[in-house]
């Protein structure tokens, strides 16, 4: 019996050429933390050269395969992009459309997290009649997630999600997803869409959504900041030993020089294991 067979992982991330340098820190950890599983790394893009990806290749060395999946066809002309938000942030919505058939579930990671656990009790989460496995920052009793209701015609026991990390049935979704009620969805909210790709995700299927843990499985600088001063077991030990996942989301980014906050110290140690095994040329930009 080969182990590292049996623990095979699909993984999917989508992103623009910018967030490379981010990804390869990202994957690097995966590898880390998982030393006996193996990876299929599904990348869907719009336009990332193959060159360009020279590096991630390198980085997953044995360990795993980066699989580029270009996506032409989508008609996301009314969709709201900014910088921050580029069309690729969509495309992990279609994932059922674009990934193998022969895939049954996927783990959804962003680039801007650091991996500091073992993924796969996370991966191996019974799924049922749910569409997504995903963590929520907002108190579903709290006026931000009563204005999302609003905003966006969510049930008022739907979770809002954050989107960085979500493990995909995609079975399911090959049987069940109508792709035209998101374009719908789109048109009918693009002026409120604030998030989009968590707005519709959490809009659409919310109650189709498994509840994970953000202590464990999202682990952000604003739910430390938040809990930490009133929780006494909650401090950086706590987040080593315990944070599956910790995620860099919003602007507060700890590749730049203003970032405010200490989990940046995950990220910083990411970066130095990486160009200890993989030279500097892997590493994430400034």
């Amino acid at each position: 019996m080969n182990l590292l067979q049996d623990k095979k992982i699909n993984i999917l991330v989508t992103m623009d050429e910018n967030y490379i340098p981010h990804l390869n820190v990202m994957l690097s950890t995966l590898l880390r933390f998982n030393p006996d599983c193996l990876f299929d790394v599904y990348l869907l893009h719009s336009s990332i050269r193959r060159e360009a990806l020279e590096a991630t290749v390198k980085v997953l060395g044995g360990s795993g395969r980066l699989i580029p999946i270009q996506v032409r066809d989508l008609p996301l002309e009314e969709a709201p992009t900014t910088s921050r938000y580029p069309r690729e942030i969509y495309y992990r919505i279609f994932a059922a459309c674009y990934l193998p058939d022969t895939l049954e579930r996927v783990l959804y990671l962003d680039p801007d997290l650091v991996i500091n656990g073992s993924v796969w009790p996370l991966y191996q989460l019974s799924l049922d009649e749910y569409y997504f496995a995903a963590a929520s920052h907002i108190d579903s009793f709290g006026l931000i997630h009563k204005i999302n209701e609003l905003r966006l015609d969510m049930d008022d026991d739907s979770p809002y999600i954050n989107s960085g990390v979500m493990l995909m049935n995609l079975s399911l979704l090959r049987r069940e997803q109508n792709m035209d009620d998101v374009f719908r969805f789109i048109e009918k909210r693009k002026g409120l869409l604030m998030l989009p790709d968590q707005d519709i995700i959490s809009s659409l299927y919310g109650s189709r959504i498994y509840a994970l843990d953000a202590f464990r499985y999202n682990m952000t600088e604003r739910l430390y900041r938040l809990h930490s001063p009133f929780e006494k077991e909650l401090d950086l030990d706590w987040v080593r030993r315990h944070s599956v996942v910790i995620h860099y989301c919003g602007r507060n980014k700890p590749w730049k020089e203003n970032y405010i906050g200490c989990l940046d110290i995950f990220y910083k140690e990411a970066v130095a294991q990486m160009e200890t095994y993989h030279g500097a040329g892997a590493g994430a930009a400034g």
